[in-house]
């Protein structure tokens, strides 16, 4: 389907996100008094992952397994072939990554931090150095676990938080270059792209990107890794943004960026609505390299830890991934919430990108030194002001280095997850209405420090407190404001 079939311009001239989806199936939402939203935070350590879902609004925290899946994919579970091997529903969810990602051989894996693992496992040795557009936290923890070391490697305008650069995410294929001679190939296991650069606001690459990419990892012999849970997204945003792909369809923008990689691991719980995850490859050594990781991690080489239900909405959710009008939703809301948010004079991270919205902290909160952690305190004072859970991107969502010393993100973002076809645009709104108030009030919000913190992932578990009594404050001036509204 091409991308120009899908855009609906409204006669009085508004640019509105118009669902091209209806609802069937509802989930009530419970809206707890800011009094009970404070007790919530200080149960959870100040740390919006642990916070529980009775206390939540909207749950914005991630899209990973999150997304609202299809009727199709609903039914499809309906006849799944229970099997430990050889179950009939893996060769459905094979047949369709080989139609949809062009790969031969697939490892199915619980979710996208077990291919991480396996890859890792696999082939990361200490010492080794991994470049990369940017790291995600778990691909990071696993590859620092096997004893190797990332290089991030983006254009500097990557690092500009408003910005109209289409493809933030691309790899800086000078550095690449120079990197790789400077370090040796045989120090290098792979080169990995993500699609799209989770950490700095969900900004894609482009195919112009990859190809050059593809020739410096030719030039020396290396592969490519794609991180391809938001491959999606990715490719929506190509039709969008890349002259030379506009009126193609998504299956077409898809099959080009599988075809410049070697190998392709994913997490369902993104790309396909589903849960569960996957490593395919045209190379035959690959797949051996990896194969016996599966059953030693996972389960076996045709579930990989997978209910069989699950692999059937993953079959599913994979053909979707071909139809622009599933994939749009998602980045056409947060470019909504994003540009409103910028006309009121609220500091997002720009131009909007995939995942979620992603609001500066750095600059909200500019009063709050990183070492109270900047983008933790905006979370859980948005959460205090509106029951919308989001998630940190920041410095908590680093880790130590080796020494146990603190470092710092390159960005402190507040991220404001949009699951596909999951809200409201009435939701939305509320959203942008209770960010404008908080920014507003941005001067009372203050810092948060470790009282609990754990060894690898801290951001998950992590428990933090208030520098001061400023979540008081905040509640003070939400009631002289809303009065007794929730």
């Amino acid at each position: 389907m091409s991308n120009e079939n899908v855009k609906i311009k409204f006669y009085g001239g508004e640019d509105i996100p118009l669902e091209l989806h209806k609802v069937r199936v509802v989930q009530k939402l419970n809206l707890v008094p800011i009094e009970r939203r404070l007790e919530a935070l200080h149960e959870g350590g100040f740390n919006t992952f642990r916070l529980t879902t009775k206390d939540v609004f909207l749950d914005m925290l991630t899209d990973s397994g999150t997304n609202a899946m299809s009727d199709m994919q609903m039914s499809a579970m309906m006849h799944a072939d229970d099997a430990y091997a050889g179950s009939q529903s893996f060769y459905r969810l094979q047949k369709a990554v080989e139609d949809v990602l062009k790969k031969k051989y697939l490892l199915p894996v619980h979710q996208g931090r077990a291919a991480e693992n396996i890859l890792s496992n696999a082939y990361v040795r200490k010492g080794n150095l991994i470049p990369m557009n940017y790291h995600f936290t778990t691909a990071l923890a696993h590859i620092t676990q096997y004893g190797g070391h990332i290089a991030e490697l983006l254009y500097d305008e990557a690092y500009k938080i408003d910005s109209t650069h289409p493809f933030k995410g691309n790899m800086n294929v000078e550095k690449l270059d120079a990197l790789i001679r400077e370090t040796g190939t045989e120090n290098i296991p792979f080169i990995r792209l993500e699609a799209s650069t989770n950490l700095i606001g969900g900004q894609p690459f482009s195919i112009q990107n990859m190809r050059e990419v593809r020739k410096v990892a030719d030039k020396y012999g290396l592969r490519i890794v794609l991180d391809a849970s938001l491959l999606g997204e990715n490719a929506y945003l190509i039709l969008q943004r890349e002259p030379e792909f506009a009126g193609s369809s998504m299956g077409e923008v898809i099959a080009i960026m599988s075809d410049l990689a070697d190998i392709i691991y994913f997490s369902a719980r993104k790309l396909s609505s589903s849960r569960g995850g996957g490593i395919c490859t045209n190379d035959l050594t690959v797949y051996r390299d990896l194969e016996a990781l599966v059953p030693l991690f996972e389960g076996f080489l045709t579930y990989g830890g997978i209910s069989v239900r699950e692999i059937e909405a993953m079959a599913v959710g994979l053909y979707e991934t071909l139809d622009e009008t599933m994939i749009c939703q998602s980045p056409r809301f947060i470019a909504y919430l994003v540009n409103s948010l910028t006309r009121k004079g609220v500091p997002m991270v720009t131009p909007p990108g995939v995942l979620g919205a992603h609001v500066d902290a750095m600059q909200i909160c500019a009063h709050i030194p990183q070492t109270q952690y900047p983008a933790g305190s905006l979370a859980a004072a948005f959460y205090l002001a509106s029951g919308v859970r989001g998630m940190e991107r920041g410095s908590v969502s680093n880790q130590r280095d080796e020494q146990g010393n603190e470092t710092y993100a390159d960005m402190e973002l507040l991220r404001l997850a949009v699951p596909r076809r999951v809200f409201t645009l009435s939701q939305i709104k509320y959203v942008e209405d209770r960010l404008v108030w908080l920014y507003e009030n941005r001067d009372l919000i203050g810092g948060l420090r470790f009282v609990y913190e754990p060894r690898v992932l801290r951001f998950f578990m992590g428990g933090l407190e208030p520098t001061s009594d400023w979540p008081a404050k905040l509640i003070a001036k939400f009631k002289a404001d809303f009065g007794d509204s929730l």
